[in-house]
């Protein structure tokens, strides 16, 4: 019989149970223990467990009964943001192959405290950004690692979601997302849009980010729609928005690229990563699916490449082509499922983390950073090295391998057709 991985999760809210679903899909995991501090999200998760695996897991409403249960083998935390660090090292300190869920951390001094612990323990912790996995972020990667290209130049990538119902009801859904927009202006939620960016450009393994500068805008679309009583809850009555509606953000990389990031999610609007990276042979953008390169193109208006990103798919990875309709479902369209296949392949073969603790420290420290660069004006703010000079020599780890692709260059051109309204 095939070693699982016996699992234990700390935090059973709306993504803890969404996250059990897609371990409870995935052969190589069990899950034997769940933990939140309310009686009734333990008690459904049980059941959702049951239903779904027909094991009945150990429930706690003490993280530290959780930790201190020897047979749970990894922990993934995915509670409330302002647990996630004493989480995570109080699980590494107990020996827990750790899954941390995404955030930003409002302290360069708690990133570093994520690091030393890890390096204290040697617990391995892999931070679950499931953005690394998507299918555009992993076509721009391939193609990139191809050379098809060039020299990467430039990155960008947004959070632009509309999460004003979400963080005005959280007292009534005991959600964790209103405090922060209260007490903190800053890029919050930096890693969906930075984490596949920063495994682009080589991030802590040959290449790190320097500086950055960020701005804000005026605080208005949440404080209005507080205000305006769109949410039946007393206790925001006279609440103030600290959080400004739109935070923009430019990293300078050692290497010489840049990177901007958009944080968008207290107006009205459709949800988007606005993912796009630039090289001196061509470019990729996630939205409307676009891939431009030099040499394919037969036209440089835009109309003739909106959702032209099949014609590169010999470049995806074949979980990305070979994807079931089931698959799709276990996850933001299948992201998380194959996110959490990386999680469990590394510790049943015992590789290195995907994505590994100086990626988390480096990531989420953008929030803290970001916040001192508003407060200051713009003024730019030193990244630390959390490597402490590995970066250098690191090798480069990809998420996954990427297939190696022949050209052939008797290949038919795509057709050759100028519409004359766009010359």
């Amino acid at each position: 019989m095939e070693r699982t991985v016996k699992v234990g999760v700390i935090g059973c809210g709306p993504r803890g149970r969404g996250l059990i679903k897609t371990i409870c899909a995935c052969k190589e995991a069990e899950i034997v223990a769940v933990c939140d501090i309310y009686q009734d999200r333990v008690d459904s998760s049980i059941a959702l467990i049951e239903g779904r695996r027909g094991n009945t897991p150990l429930g706690y409403t003490d993280s530290d009964q959780l930790l201190a249960n020897k047979d749970v083998e990894a922990v993934l935390i995915s509670a409330g943001w302002e647990a996630h660090l004493s989480l995570a090292t109080a699980s590494m300190k107990a020996g827990k192959i750790t899954a941390l869920e995404v955030s930003g951390m409002f302290s360069v001094e708690d990133c570093w405290e994520l690091v030393n612990v890890y390096e204290q323990t040697k617990t391995p912790l892999m931070f679950m950004e499931n953005c690394c996995y998507d299918k555009y972020e992993l076509l721009a990667t391939s193609l990139a690692r191809a050379g098809r290209l060039g020299e990467i130049v430039h990155c960008h990538g947004s959070y632009s979601h509309d999460l004003r119902k979400e963080i005005a009801e959280s007292n009534l859904t005991r959600h964790y997302r209103l405090q922060p927009y209260i007490d903190h202006n800053c890029e919050n939620y930096p890693t969906h849009e930075l984490g596949p960016i920063a495994k682009l450009l080589d991030i802590n393994r040959g290449n790190r980010m320097v500086r950055l500068v960020s701005m804000a805008s005026k605080s208005a679309g949440l404080q209005a729609y507080i205000d305006e009583k769109r949410v039946d809850d007393p206790l925001l009555e006279g609440v103030k928005i600290k959080q400004g509606d739109v935070v923009s953000t430019i990293i300078t990389c050692e290497n010489g690229e840049t990177i901007t990031m958009t944080l968008d999610t207290s107006l009205p609007r459709y949800y988007s990563r606005e993912f796009t990276v630039k090289g001196t042979k061509g470019m990729l953008v996630q939205e409307p699916e676009i891939v431009y390169i030099e040499g394919d193109a037969v036209s440089h208006h835009y109309h003739h490449h909106v959702k032209n990103a099949d014609n590169y798919k010999a470049y995806l990875p074949s979980i990305w082509t070979d994807i079931s309709d089931e698959e799709k479902k276990l996850g933001h369209g299948g992201m998380d499922y194959f996110l959490f296949k990386g999680f469990f392949d590394a510790i049943l073969s015992g590789s290195e983390m995907p994505i590994d603790v100086y990626d988390a420290a480096a990531w989420m420290c953008i929030t803290a950073l970001s916040e001192k660069s508003i407060a200051e004006g713009g003024m730019p703010q030193e990244i630390p090295d959390f490597t402490r000079g590995a970066w250098k020599t690191r090798p480069r780890l990809d998420v996954l391998e990427f297939p190696t692709v022949v050209l052939d260059e008797n290949a038919e051109k795509a057709e050759k057709k100028e519409d004359a309204d766009w010359m």
